[in-house]
């Protein structure tokens, strides 16, 4: 099989999966309970059947179900993901302004996330092979199991309490202090201080199991007989582990990180909620308390299309770390 041919594949899988996903959310947000004709005109003071009728028949809500489903596929095709009810904007548009922030906290949490997991997990793998040692696999090992076990939501909490109430270091609300006409390196500072707490909270859940899954893999690999032999030989442990341990080890952890990255939209809702963070979970937990069906759908899709685009650079980068991937995609 051709790189070409394998490429043009997972273009075809990318795109029947994205197609799936936008037809599953069309029909179950339509089974979620609530009428947005009738909530604006409950809003508005006026519930006149007359006006809901006109409401509907506005936003397309009149039409046959099967009908609407086809008006929206042709419009995700046109890129017209169709207009916000209650913002009076154009949906495609309003993700536009809210997916850098986050893109930006997803980012920022992800390097968190990875490096200080991956550092931790090998570190406290060595230490259980070093003498004298063996506590510091379980200090790691215990601290990354509450860091698990924590709710998102609660942690988020104690650091607005703990660093921001308590000690006043850092910003607990926004992406920008409120009233300030920063620009440049001063508004990078002011945004990357907000970024601090968003960052920590929701870094610290998939950092724990980076730690536990890095830690295992490295156990793993240090057992195996070449491992050994390359210690008999005497080489130091440092080089060791950098040049044999740590590439056949991190793997695992390469793999599972391309699908947590995914995950870490689902888990951004909770964070940009706590933290006020304008970016497009936030987006979706107000479209869904307004019923803001197209907002919901233009959220949803972006999100499954960040999933599969995450999914298919994890592959990339995986061909590039192991070349065996990359030489058996090829023949």
């Amino acid at each position: 099989m051709t790189f070409l041919r394998h490429a043009v594949l997972r273009l075809i899988k990318a795109l029947t999966v994205i197609l799936s996903v936008v037809i599953a959310n069309f029909f179950l947000i339509r089974l979620a309970p609530g009428d947005p004709a009738a909530i604006m005109a409950g809003e508005a003071g006026a519930s006149d059947p007359e006006y809901v009728d006109r409401l509907r028949e506005q936003f397309g809500l009149n039409e046959p179900l099967l009908t609407q489903l086809w008006l929206y596929l042709k419009g995700v095709v046109q890129f017209d993901w169709g207009y916000s009810y209650r913002m009076q904007v154009d949906v495609l548009h309003l993700i536009a302004e809210r997916i850098p922030a986050t893109l930006l906290l997803m980012g920022a949490a992800f390097i968190f996330s990875i490096l200080l997991g991956i550092l931790f997990g090998v570190l406290a793998a060595s230490a259980r092979h070093r003498p004298g040692r063996g506590w510091l696999d379980s200090v790691i090992v215990g601290i990354s199991l509450l860091l698990y076990a924590t709710p998102l939501f609660w942690l988020s909490l104690l650091a607005i309490l703990l660093f921001s109430v308590q000690l006043g270091w850092l910003p607990a609300y926004g992406m920008e202090t409120p009233g300030t006409d920063y620009a440049g390196l001063e508004r990078a500072k002011d945004i990357a201080l907000h970024l601090v707490l968003p960052t920590i909270s929701l870094g610290s859940f998939y950092m724990a199991m980076y730690v536990r899954l890095a830690r295992a893999s490295v156990l793993e690999v240090i057992g195996m007989d070449y491992i050994k032999t390359a210690r008999a030989k005497g080489v130091p442990w440092a080089r060791v582990l950098r040049r044999h341990v740590l590439r056949n080890a991190m793997l695992p952890v390469i793999t599972f990180s391309g699908i947590q990255l995914g995950q870490m939209a689902g888990g951004a809702v909770l964070t940009e909620t706590v933290f006020g963070w304008p970016g497009i979970g936030r987006l979706m937990f107000d479209a869904l308390l307004q019923r803001d069906y197209m907002l919901l759908l233009g959220v949803f899709l972006v999100t499954s299309t960040m999933v599969v685009v995450f999914n298919i650079l994890t592959d990339i980068i995986y061909s590039f770390v192991d070349p065996r991937i990359g030489a058996g995609g090829q023949k």
